[in-house]
């Protein structure tokens, strides 16, 4: 009954279609138009497959695919998506044969789902029609790049362009980088923008390009890209580009394909893949005034006989940068008369953002960086660096304990994070270069005033730096309540009146380090009530902890290094105290001081000089002090002795002088003795300076400070080994060649050891080390080196310091190779 109803209805719809006419047809031919459509796709999509069969055969014999080729290709994958799309809903259509389809409703859907099929039936067809082609590439179009016009000379950057095109010519580099400063970017990264860019240099048609979807650019240019050996240059780029979602296939040794790019931000470098940028450095000085000579130009600096000097004072104001060196070079061009050549000097000396041409084109700049900050406490730490002289460099720890005090950074979290934190911030003013990293230390020059200067309001005072002058005395009594930090600090003060510290109830930093203060400190101190920093070091008049000190109940910085200090008693009631510094100064011999120390339950940070076997025993048993000893001089200890020190964990810097210990023990922790026995006693010990230490024959005892970088010992005259096999085996329980010492190590000087006989009985590997210097050690005759010794210091070769041609002449090399790699590096010694 079913089949014979069903049969019935067939014959009464084929009836009404045909009575109906063209729109019903849509529906009555819908299952033939649909096994059409799919039939046509397939067979297409055959022919799009041997198309572009031929052309990657062609790509690949050097030939560069039709534009016409390459439009087919593109519109055969579009119309598969809409057929495909087309066709997911096909069942749900064909069930619409059915008695109850009849209705008008299901009927129209019917008709409209119908036409769109059979109209695309029609567009397959007629693309598929459409992709014949006789000959699918021809010879690539020269034009593949853009000429940009250069100068005519690069002063100053020829050796790293020429570094740069040796690295790019590398079969081994894929990715490239160009780590620069001071340019104009922008910090908004617009995919679609590359890919039209990109589309535009290698020929597509670019009113056809621009109608296609993101995505389908994404497959266009992957398949254009993908059988070409491209170089790629991204100019300016502020953050991560993913070439994945541009398009671009990613460089690799088998496809012989290169991606440049410049960037302003070195973490940049690090998220493209690339480990070793080439940074593009400011200018040396012979550079910089090449550059700023060819900008002024001959007949201006000709003009007056005093212009010349002027001329190269204007110049070292720029810094070595190549920005300030054009702008500022080419507004002098024009003047020819010493006042004007004075004045440029005096304004970038005094207001440098009032020189012609800093306001349109160099602030603008500096002004995005500091606005391109994240977070107003960055910027604040970024302002605060304003308080320093021009030139001047800043100590990193120094200027972290200033931030802190200064609640800049939170360390409600714990010293460790908020210090991490700090360095993180200068990590990144330093990447958006606005501050300078520097190596050594710069002497600074003094202002020269000579008396505190008249404020007309000093209620608006919320910072201020007198550092580096001349002021003898101090007298005023100013009403500060908003000041927070003042540094006074290399100046010739001898007295400070009282009165002066009367109304500053909000400072929290107070430097007076490098003065003289004969005449003491006066007890009003105490009202600086807010006071959380204060550094009197290098005073020698101050010989004792002096009234109003001990009643700065918020203070946690304080530092006494290098005054006339003879006792610390009384610093417990410095409650607070989380770092107090108390090296070179004259209460070493205090058998008090431990005690003292260890009533500060806060103590972090602790610098400390010992001059007494017996304190350096206290060390032992006095762990939360040992813990934080960042610091520590041990010397002039004149008897026989043996030195136990304790775990220090934050020990950094060690000095030993004029001492007659014996032996050095480490005292390893009971923790430490159960964790594998390599675990270091000194983890962050850096630098080792032993001097005048007759007693001691080897310094073992450094197998526990891994990280080790700088070490000297000199004039220590019983000295036979650095590092004793012998005692290297008693300490451990296991073989001693699981720890390979001196990994880190990047200075190393031995000199004045006339018993030296080994510094270790195997070659080391020194990956870092730079300097190795050799003076005055007769029997020493093997060398710990080998031919791979300190190879991979970012590409810097070892040099070994020594010009003792007859010491030279007996070195006793482990083999050929070695001796042929260091004979001839040889220098003459540093003393």
């Amino acid at each position: 009954m079913a089949g014979f109803f069903t049969c019935g209805l067939d014959q009464v719809f084929i009836h009404l279609c045909s009575c109906l006419g063209g729109e019903v047809n849509y529906v009555c031919n819908l299952e033939k138009n649909l096994a059409a459509l799919e039939e046509t796709m397939k067979e297409l999509r055959a022919r799009r497959a041997d198309v572009l069969t031929k052309v990657q055969r062609q790509e690949s014999e050097g030939l560069q695919r039709l534009n016409e080729v390459e439009v087919w290709l593109t519109s055969v994958e579009n119309i598969q998506n809409q057929v495909y799309k087309l066709l997911l809903t096909r069942s749900d259509e064909l069930e619409r044969f059915c008695l109850c389809g009849l209705c008008a409703k299901n009927l129209s859907l019917s008709q409209s789902y119908g036409k769109r099929v059979f109209e695309m039936l029609k567009e397959v067809e007629d693309v598929q029609s459409k992709g014949v082609f006789e000959v699918v590439a021809g010879l690539p179009t020269i034009a593949v790049a853009v000429e940009r016009p250069l100068p005519k000379t690069i002063v100053g950057q020829e050796k790293m362009l020429e570094r740069a095109l040796m690295h790019l010519m590398d079969d081994g580099t894929e990715i490239m980088g160009l780590y620069v400063i001071l340019v104009v970017v922008s910090s908004e990264l617009r995919v679609e923008m590359i890919q039209d860019e990109i589309a535009e240099k290698l020929g597509f048609r670019m009113e056809e390009w621009k109608q296609k979807e993101k995505r389908h650019k994404v497959t266009a240019l992957y398949t254009r890209m993908k059988t070409e050996k491209f170089i790629l240059l991204l100019d300016d780029i502020w953050k991560e580009v993913d070439l994945k979602e541009i398009g671009v296939p990613f460089p690799t040794r088998a496809n012989g394909c290169k991606v440049v790019f410049t960037t302003r931000f070195r973490e940049v470098c690090g998220q493209m893949g690339v480990d070793d940028p080439i940074e593009v450095k400011c200018l040396e000085s012979n550079e910089a005034w090449d550059l700023f000579r060819a900008k002024v130009g001959k007949i201006t600096l000709e003009s007056h006989p005093d212009i010349l000097e002027l001329a190269c004072q204007v110049a070292g104001k720029c810094h070595g940068l190549p920005l300030a060196l054009n702008i500022i070079g080419k507004n002098m061009a024009s003047k020819r008369t010493v006042e004007e050549w004075e004045e440029a000097v005096e304004t970038l000396a005094s207001s440098a953002a009032e020189f012609p041409g800093m306001k349109d084109h160099i602030l603008p700049i500096l002004k995005y960086s500091y606005d391109s900050l994240k977070g107003e406490h960055v910027k604040s730490c970024f302002l605060y660096c304003a308080l320093f002289p021009e030139d001047f460099a800043i100590k990193k720890e120094k200027l972290v304990d200033y931030w802190i005090c200064e609640k800049f950074i939170d360390v409600k979290q714990g010293k460790k994070k908020a210090r991490n934190e700090a360095y993180v911030i200068i990590g990144t003013l330093v990447e958006a270069c606005l501050l300078t990293e520097e190596g050594n230390y710069k002497e600074m020059y003094r202002v020269g005033l000579p008396e505190v200067p008249t404020v007309e309001n000093w209620r608006s005072v919320r910072r201020m730096s007198l550092m580096d002058n001349g002021i003898g005395n101090i007298s005023e009594s100013p009403n500060c309540p908003e000041l927070t930090t003042l540094l006074f600090q290399k100046n010739e003060i001898v007295n400070i009146s009282g009165e002066f510290f009367k109304s500053m109830p909000m400072l929290v930093v107070l430097n007076l380090s490098h003065n003289r203060l004969f005449h003491g400190f006066p007890v009003e101190i105490s009202n600086l009530v807010s006071l959380r920093y204060l550094d009197l070091s290098d005073n020698q008049a101050i010989k004792h902890l002096f009234a109003g000190l001990l009643e700065l109940q918020k203070l946690i910085y304080l530092n006494m290094e290098g005054t006339g200090l003879t006792s610390v008693s009384g610093i417990s009631n410095l409650s607070s105290l989380r770092t107090l510094r108390l090296r070179h100064n004259k209460m070493s011999r205090d058998s008090n001081v431990m005690e003292e120390l260890q009533l500060l339950e806060h103590l972090e940070v602790l610098t400390i000089e010992i001059c007494s076997i017996f304190i350096a025993d206290q060390l032992v048993n006095a762990y939360r002090e040992a813990n934080a000893i960042q610091a520590i001089s041990i010397r002039f200890i004149e008897e026989e002795s043996i030195l136990n020190l304790p775990d220090m964990a934050a020990l950094s810097k060690l000095d030993m002088f004029r001492s007659g210990m014996v032996e050095v023990n480490v005292m390893r922790s009971t923790s430490s003795w159960n964790k594998n026995p390599t675990t270091p006693s000194f983890p962050n010990l850096s630098t080792v300076t032993l001097s005048y230490c007759h007693g001691l024959k080897d310094l073992t005892w450094l197998l526990f400070a891994p990280n080790l970088k700088a070490l000297y010992v000199v004039s220590s005259a019983q000295v036979e080994d650095i590092i004793s096999k012998e005692k290297a085996a008693n300490i451990l329980t296991e073989d001693v060649g699981t720890i390979i010492p001196f990994r880190k190590l990047e200075h190393f000087q031995v000199n004045s050891l006339p018993q030296l006989k080994s510094i270790y009985w195997n070659p080391l590997p020194f990956p870092r080390l730079r300097n190795f210097s050799i003076v005055m050690c007769p029997n020493l005759r093997k060398l710990p080196l080998d031919s791979r010794s300190g190879s991979s210091f970012e590409g810097e070769e070892l040099v070994i310091h020594n010009g003792e041609q007859e010491w030279i002449d007996k070195v006793e090399w482990e083999d050929e190779a070695t001796k042929e790699r260091f004979l001839l590096s040889f220098n003459p010694a540093l003393y």
